[in-house]
């Protein structure tokens, strides 16, 4: 069964459609803003009466012709149904710009052989998507001053026996460590016994000797969960609270992200399930404890409130944002690069292309931002597809990115 949700008003924020993307305000300010009659200004510091942070106002949408809106859902419709319609696609894709949601659809059930149909409140695992949460997390603990980007990793844990690794080589992958994923297995962990983040670090301190493919920091761009397994321990060690927690209440409570969450074994009951590309369900092995690489459960009307906040800045300073957007990975020539938590293309043209795609199990997911067009691209689902990554194609329906326009079919 498939849905089609169409948001053809001018602004998602006050559409009784998109709950989620309503003005946010602070409870106790609702009052004195009716009798006031004006709109309070955006703020990133706001605080409820019980001195617990709160809800931060996102802009409205900016103007977008009808013109624009109609063909940019034109260009979208025809895609979901040539490219997503064709395969096994399961779940959700919303595309927007200037934060108006220009298309949005849903398709399939979130269990295989039950009779729900998969909606705007179905969440899904979008896997390494997650990163951006854990990397914009580093970040906003920088803004605060409670670490450095170029410290040390063993100044947080002095076990850690691997001189030069910094914050900064495990946000942009360039921190010279193998993958959990493979060395784990190859020290025979038992596998009935479910992996934490703590075992990863106890791991390369007290078994260096015995892992494979260690390289010298900052000399190579090498794509590795365990940087970011590792940032996780990193966050909660200057919190003081455990990641879940602090990423709950640092982002998805202030942004009434309300159908988010970090996946903790207590969540089990609340998970969608995932399946292979024939459908066959997966489950759950030794590694699905482990978070700040993946593990994040979200909805396409959440990200693409996390991405208005991102490009708003209310949550962050334009520098920060720069730091992460910057490429740090130049050795080798071409388009792709690879920021502090984020993928980027950068074309000779100057354009950029700001994502991060998703997959673990049979989940899968795309977050494509384009900074230039303030535009958005987010596609997930729970049956794997390699589809989902097609999506990437649509960027040239908002500007000349590739060199040639390329067919979006």
């Amino acid at each position: 069964m498939i849905k089609v949700f169409k948001f053809l008003s001018n602004s998602f924020s006050t559409s009784e459609k998109s709950p989620s993307f309503r003005l946010l305000r602070l409870p106790f300010l609702a009052f004195s803003l009716l009798v006031a009659g004006c709109n309070a200004p955006a703020a990133t510091d706001t605080v409820n009466m019980d001195g617990k942070p709160g809800f931060i106002e996102l802009p409205p949408p900016s103007p977008l012709e009808v013109k624009e809106k109609i063909r940019l859902q034109n260009i979208c419709a025809h895609w979901f149904d040539s490219v997503l319609g064709r395969s096994n696609f399961n779940g959700g894709m919303l595309v927007a710009k200037k934060g108006h949601i220009i298309f949005e659809k849903y398709h399939g059930n979130p269990n295989l052989k039950g009779a729900d149909s998969v909606n705007a409140e179905t969440v899904f695992h979008i896997a390494s998507v997650s990163k951006t949460f854990t990397a914009m997390a580093v970040l906003k603990l920088w803004e605060e001053g409670k670490l450095q980007p170029d410290d040390e990793f063993v100044k947080y844990f002095p076990v850690f026996n691997y001189p030069g690794v910094t914050i900064r080589t495990l946000l942009n992958h360039r921190s010279g460590l193998p993958n959990y994923l493979y060395f784990m297995e190859k020290l025979k962990w038992n596998d009935s016994i479910f992996l934490k983040n703590e075992d990863i670090l106890q791991t390369l301190v007290n078994r260096k000797a015995e892992i494979e493919n260690i390289a010298t920091p900052n000399t190579h761009f090498s794509y590795c969960n365990t940087n970011y397994v590792l940032l996780a321990l990193l966050i909660e060690k200057v919190t003081g609270l455990s990641y879940p927690q602090y990423i709950k209440q640092t982002f998805f409570e202030p942004l009434r992200m309300n159908h988010s969450f970090v996946y903790t074994p207590a969540d089990s009951a609340r998970v969608t399930r995932n399946y292979d590309w024939r459908g066959q369900e997966i489950r759950n092995n030794y590694l699905d404890n482990l978070y700040g690489d993946k593990n994040i459960y979200t909805t396409p009307r959440d990200l693409l409130t996390w991405d208005r906040a991102l490009s708003s800045h209310l949550l962050f300073k334009p520098e920060t944002l720069a730091a992460a957007y910057q490429p740090y990975s130049n050795e080798r020539p071409g388009i792709k690069n690879y920021g502090l938590g984020w993928r980027m293309n950068i074309y000779p043209n100057g354009k950029k292309v700001v994502f991060h795609n998703g997959w673990w199990h049979g989940n899968n997911a795309a977050f494509v931002r384009l900074p230039d067009e303030d535009a958005t691209i987010i596609v997930m689902g729970n049956r794997f597809t390699q589809a989902i990554y097609r999506s990437y194609k649509l960027v040239n329906a908002f500007g000349n990115y590739f060199q040639v326009m390329e067919d979006i079919e």
